[in-house]
């Protein structure tokens, strides 16, 4: 009897998705709720479970192939192992006597090679059942687990196993186009093209941002910080910090603190446009942009009003470690009213982000670095940081994205605004 694996819903709004690659293999034994294949949406990848224990069977599509919710993909035989992994019994009529030695008196006897231990080809679902972090890397690099050998627990693929085979498949054709050129030589101004299918993130990122530019009337202002009070307060407290919570104190604490109590004055910059009205909120869910191995993503910080520095630190902590593990829900990147992008750990000085819709704004970070500023009519050395606020001019005016920088900047400049509400 043969049960059918059907899309799963994927969440509010996402109605088909990508397979991007099979877990199991025709034949493979699967266990109910085993992974056997993945799948790509428009903002992260989801594990498709087999729904009973029992043998891979037919696979419908293929990978790279579009498939909707509900749509079926594969079957699942129930009730035993695949015959290719079953051990054939000899006949007692073939089975040797066990006072007679084959290989001739005073000979060792060679042992058969089903009768000894299992292969590992026997067993191909210890090394397929992979964690996210490795099935990650085993789709970028397109290769094939089942011809990796892993050297985790029970033969188990680890992401050292990946990255080898990766690159010894990358030696190994190489190899060949190198022979060649060493019999002639080298031709003077060859250019050589490499073609990569986008994947769904990088289409659905690409064709968002360009709906952005033409539905949103995208204007950008800036302002600069001197974070030398910041900088004192971190390093004064941030060892006593990570010993209470745990975790490091950073400076992504301070902003979204900032940013809350800017938006509370300038509440339009966390509105929306819905239709022919406008939406405001009492509330801040902060999408913070993580850099992730397919692509940007923006994980989503709740009720950031309500929420502490350690609690800010710890959240956006596990989103930076799951994005580049892979394992971000659709849950956690659901809704968002305004949006951090943190530029600066790539080293960026200015930049002019584009809004994320149906949001109105979205603040960059950039870089701290040494400036000379006036200060009380004597020219010094500051840290100093740009911001940049892109904002939906139809609903922000620029005096008030003007304004919301300012509260910004008071608030970094001088952080015990940040505790009294200032």
């Amino acid at each position: 009897m043969a049960t059918d694996v059907v899309v799963p819903t994927l969440g509010e709004s996402i109605t088909e998705a990508t397979l991007g690659q099979w877990l199991k293999k025709p034949g493979d034994a699967v266990k109910a709720d085993e992974p056997i294949a993945s799948l790509e949406t428009d903002k992260v990848a989801v594990e498709v479970p087999s729904p009973v224990a029992g043998t891979m069977g037919e696979q419908v599509v293929s990978e790279g192939d579009t498939v909707e919710v509900g749509a079926l993909i594969a079957r699942i035989e129930e009730g035993g192992a695949a015959p290719a992994k079953e051990k054939t019994k000899e006949p007692p009529a073939k089975k040797a006597d066990a006072s007679v030695n084959p290989a001739g008196p005073g000979e060792t006897p060679t042992p058969k090679e089903d009768e000894t231990a299992p292969h590992p080809e026997e067993h191909p679902d210890m090394a397929l059942t992979l964690s996210p972090a490795v099935r990650r890397v085993v789709l970028e690099h397109g290769l094939d687990p089942s011809k990796i050998k892993g050297t985790g627990k029970d033969g188990r693929l680890t992401k050292d196993d990946v990255l080898a085979a990766a690159k010894a498949e990358k030696a190994e054709k190489a190899a060949p186009a190198e022979a060649p050129q060493q019999a002639r030589p080298a031709v003077a101004g060859e250019r050589r093209e490499e073609r990569v299918r986008m994947t769904r993130l990088r289409q659905t990122i690409a064709r968002r941002l360009k709906e952005a530019q033409n539905t949103a009337a995208l204007l950008t202002t800036f302002n600069d910080v001197d974070m030398s009070a910041v900088m004192e307060a971190r390093s004064r407290y941030k060892d006593l910090f990570e010993k209470k919570h745990g975790i490091r104190l950073g400076f992504m604490g301070f902003f979204v603190k900032a940013a809350c109590l800017a938006l509370k004055d300038i509440p339009s910059v966390n509105g929306s446009i819905e239709g022919d009205e406008i939406v405001y909120r009492d509330y801040v869910d902060v999408s913070i942009a993580v850099s992730a191995p397919n692509g940007l993503v923006v994980p989503v910080l709740r009720d950031a009003q309500a929420l502490s520095f350690a609690e800010i630190e710890k959240t956006i902590a596990d989103f930076g470690k799951r994005a580049k593990e892979g394992t971000l829900t659709l849950e956690d990147m659901k809704g968002g009213t305004f949006t951090i992008s943190n530029g600066g750990v790539f080293g960026s000085l200015l930049s002019t982000p584009i809004v994320n819709p149906p949001q109105s704004a979205v603040l960059g970070m950039h870089r701290i670095e040494e400036r000379p500023v006036v200060k009380d009519g004597q020219i010094v050395a500051r840290p100093m940081m740009y911001l940049a606020l892109s904002y939906d001019h139809r609903l922000v005016d620029g005096r008030e994205a003007v304004t919301f920088l300012v509260r910004m900047k008071e608030a970094l400049e001088d952080p015990t605004r940040l505790l009294i509400d200032l």
